[in-house]
């Protein structure tokens, strides 16, 4: 993976990360790094589903990062809140 690639990555991770915390009621007290690293992770999860179903648009992929990235954050605020 080139330098070029992660920083790419980490930035996308964090325009995903900040519109599934835009989108998401309530408080999250997560910090820019968790954030990042939850849209990182939405945004590979997706490339995975759309690669393996076979669409090749960027925007479904774009889409499907966002929901599984407030999918992660509902995740994250409720392992959290039970500490």
């Amino acid at each position: 993976m080139s330098v070029l690639h992660f920083v790419w990555l980490i930035i996308l991770g964090l325009v995903i990360g900040v519109i599934a915390r835009l989108i998401h009621p309530g408080k999250e007290n997560m910090g820019i790094i968790m954030t990042i690293l939850i849209g990182v992770i939405g945004s590979v999860l997706a490339g995975v589903i759309v690669k393996y179903v076979g669409w090749s648009s960027w925007w479904i992929s774009f889409f499907i990062a966002i929901v599984l990235a407030f999918i992660l954050i509902e995740i994250y605020v409720r392992i959290k809140g039970k500490k």
